[in-house]
């Protein structure tokens, strides 16, 4: 029996899409793909547009990170797509699976006389090139199905594919059978490293009576807390995480929270007192490594899964090869027992020492008549949100409040930085909410950024999307004011006027309130423990608070000068 249809393409690639499980498209409708975009939806593949095509694209960055599934964003060609390279390259740097099906140019059917010019001509396939992505055109009807299973492969290994979609080659027709749609990439197995790798690690330990342990995303990913914490009690060793391995020892009492340019008093301390450091799974960038000066000059070894992440940014004395997990119970078979006396690391004292630290004083609190420390903002915060939660981050000099900030595990903090750039967290915070309806997503955003995707409120509100936004507003590019600042050159230019954002959040829907003392704050706490709807918090907060990152920056400038 033939079961084939002529049917156009944009049908065909809508049914695929759907049969690989696709629910739910983010994008921005353009009339290059709006037929893409309303086939979806009405096939069940639900179309939830942004305000602009970048935070189309950080939304299904944003779920892809909070579901494992692929994401996927739908926008038009040329300006669209010119609006979505930041984004697009920021996805392409997270390790989300991510696909986004971009509108393109006719395919050129050989006619001497057309009709122009072209107002949204643009070379994206050299553009997109040209700023990394992995990009596949669908040039005629017989390749357009091998062209998206194609793209979609690329996503699924963990990275950003580009798909472009010629608006002719969408409406032509294509003869489809029955074709099984193709299987899903069988997930890689765990892998071990080298006996020689353990052997050398087993030495070199040997020689260690106060180790440390640093455990990153990577680690996180590979379900390797419970060995790494066995590995600390049977070598005597203390526990850190890297920032986006935040809080995957919280409550344990060899945890020292994060390392580098986000640590405390207590972490860093005892750090210093390390005569051997193991990371698991974490790239040791700038931040990690406060500017190369968290780690003392003691043997460091890096566990990775992935050959190229070890010493890319840090240099490793040694080098495992293999899977966090997999590896830690490697060590834990091979190593000899120690005796307590081994482990000063381990003594009553020094656990008691951590047990009785309190980050809350760590540092003297400098509120203003009419501001906050964001800070203590920050420990207040960690009390009063719903213990259950994801806290999504845009960037920028507010980031200083990371440490006071606690999440249930690493999956739950999702930093949007891998740009450098700021104006992210919006969208990637809605594409969360998206992701995990019953876990509260709270945005935790600057005052710049904000101003830069505001129209996101609406978004929020039309989608049923529901956020608590914490605006940490300081009147200003905070980190450029402290780039100024500590030039001594004038700040005015990175200054912005007090806009009361709880007055324009109101007229969207939101429950809005301004925040100017930690009173004020605290009054919310019924309505923050058990939100119901969207929720803003304009949070004034003193300018003069500098990240400790912008200070370290500061230093190894001036190191390097």
């Amino acid at each position: 029996m033939d079961d084939s249809r002529i049917i156009p393409v944009f049908q065909m690639l809508a049914e695929d899409l759907h049969a690989l499980g696709v629910r739910t498209v983010f994008g921005l409708m353009s009339d290059d793909t709006a037929v893409l975009a309303v086939t979806l939806d009405g096939l069940g593949a639900r179309f939830v547009g942004a305000r602009h095509e970048n935070n189309a694209i950080a939304m299904a960055e944003g779920y892809a990170y909070a579901t494992g599934e692929l994401g996927v964003a739908l926008i038009g060609r040329g300006p669209a797509t010119a609006n979505g390279l930041h984004a697009a390259v920021a996805a392409s740097r997270m390790g989300s699976k991510v696909l986004v099906i971009y509108g393109d140019a006719a395919v050129q059917t050989g006619a001497v006389n057309t009709i122009g010019p072209d107002y949204k001509g643009f070379n994206a396939q050299a553009v997109l090139g040209a700023a990394g992505l992995a990009c596949f055109t669908a040039g005629s009807p017989a390749t357009a199905r091998q062209t998206l299973r194609d793209a979609v492969a690329a996503a699924n290994r963990g990275s950003l594919a580009a798909l472009l979609l010629p608006t002719n080659v969408q409406t032509m027709n294509v003869e489809v059978g029955g074709e099984a749609t193709p299987p899903p990439l069988a997930a890689a197995q765990p892998a071990e490293a080298r006996a020689q790798s353990i052997d050398a690690v087993i030495a070199l330990l040997g020689k260690s009576r106060r180790p440390l342990i640093v455990a990153g995303m990577g680690a996180h990913r590979a379900g390797a807390k419970a060995a790494l914490e066995a590995l600390a009690d049977t070598t005597g060793a203390l526990l850190m995480t890297s920032a986006r391995g935040k809080d995957m020892f919280h409550g344990h009492r060899y945890n020292l929270g994060i390392l580098g340019s986000f640590s405390h008093t207590m972490g860093r301390r005892m750090m210093d007192q390390a005569d051997c450091v193991l990371v698991f799974g974490a790239g040791l960038n700038f931040l990690t490594m406060s500017f190369g000066a968290a780690i003392p000059a003691v043997p460091l070894i890096h566990v990775d899964s992935v050959r190229a992440h070890i010493g890319r940014w840090t240099t490793a004395d040694l080098a495992v090869v293999g899977d966090a997990r997999v590896v830690a119970e490697q060590l834990l078979a091979a190593l000899p027992a120690r005796t307590a006396a081994d482990k000063p690391f381990h003594t009553a004292e020094t656990l008691a020492s951590i047990a009785a630290f309190d980050i809350a004083r760590d540092f003297e609190a400098a509120h203003t008549p009419r501001t906050v420390d964001p800070r203590a903002l920050g420990v207040e915060l960690d009390k009063l949100l719903p213990r259950e939660r994801t806290i999504v981050y845009d960037a920028g000099n507010f980031l200083g409040v990371l440490p006071y900030v606690t999440v249930p595990s690493p999956g739950h903090l999702k930093m949007t930085n891998e740009f450098a750039s700021i104006g992210l967290g919006f969208g990637t915070a809605l594409g969360v909410a998206k992701g995990r309806p019953g876990t509260p997503t709270v945005l935790i955003i600057g005052d710049g950024g904000f101003l830069m995707t505001m129209s996101e409120l609406e978004t929020s509100i039309r989608e049923d999307l529901p956020l608590i936004i914490v605006l940490m507003n300081d009147c200003a590019y905070g980190a450029e004011l402290h780039f100024l600042a500590m030039r001594k050159l004038p700040v005015g230019k990175s200054v912005f006027p007090d806009v009361e954002f709880a007055s324009v959040a109101g007229a969207f829907g939101f429950q809005a309130y301004t925040i100017r003392t930690l009173d004020e704050l605290r009054a919310l706490g019924p309505i923050l423990r058990a939100p119901d709807g969207p929720i803003l918090l304009d949070c004034k907060v003193n300018a003069e608070i500098a990240a400790p990152f912008m200070g370290e920056f500061a230093e190894f400038e001036a190191r390097h000068q």
